[in-house]
């Protein structure tokens, strides 16, 4: 697998860590190391955000969070505070304790797809030897593209990777790493668009 051309298309800092990101975490064929780089692209607005943005309004809230937020009334006293945000959302689920814990917000989404929740930051930290629990911003700075590779890992995603470059195959890809189709015509051009420059 030649990834030369991918040189000026993607930051330096992941073209380096590539050819680790195939030994540690078997992304290593043209196929997969496409799929992986259009979700990590299109996840992460080309490779920029590293952390979590929770700075919704009210009513981004109710659309969005709309479990948690039911009511516009309760919205309101949250809105455009990604702290208090958080620690609501991921209250009591991930291995995360409750509102008042402050682990929504201490493990909320870090890397390239967002590494979220206690239980997770603890199973790659477990898997790293790495203390990430002490240490969440680490998944940020040091392995936003590593806790990626982890992600597709765990949750078999190159075996999906693996069935082809059609946009059935995108779209089971993305539904594995959204929880939907969120973006999918996105996905669909990068990955076209990395396919072709890896060789």
């Amino acid at each position: 697998m030649n990834l030369i051309n991918l040189k000026t298309k993607v930051p330096d800092s992941v073209y380096n860590d590539l050819d680790m990101l195939s030994t540690e975490y078997g992304d290593n064929t043209k196929l997969r190391m496409a799929h992986f780089l259009a979700q990590c692209s299109h996840e992460s607005g080309n490779f920029v955000a590293v952390r979590e943005n929770l700075n919704y309004s009210a009513q981004g809230l109710m659309s969005i969070f709309n479990k948690y937020f039911p009511t516009e009334a309760i919205a309101k006293q949250y809105e455009r505070q990604p702290e208090k945000i958080a620690n609501r959302v991921y209250a009591n689920r991930m291995g995360n304790g409750d509102e008042a814990s402050g682990d929504g917000f201490k493990f909320r989404g870090r890397g390239y797809i967002q590494l979220t929740g206690k239980q997770n930051y603890k199973g790659y930290g477990d898997f790293l030897q790495v203390d990430l629990l002490n240490n969440p911003d680490l998944v940020a700075t040091k392995y936003a593209l590593a806790s990626a590779g982890f992600f597709f890992k765990k949750n078999n995603l190159w075996l999906i990777c693996d069935e082809g470059n059609t946009e059935d195959v995108i779209t089971k890809v993305t539904k594995k790493v959204n929880g939907g189709t969120h973006g999918l015509s996105d996905r669909i051009a990068k990955f076209k668009t990395y396919y072709s420059l890896i060789s």
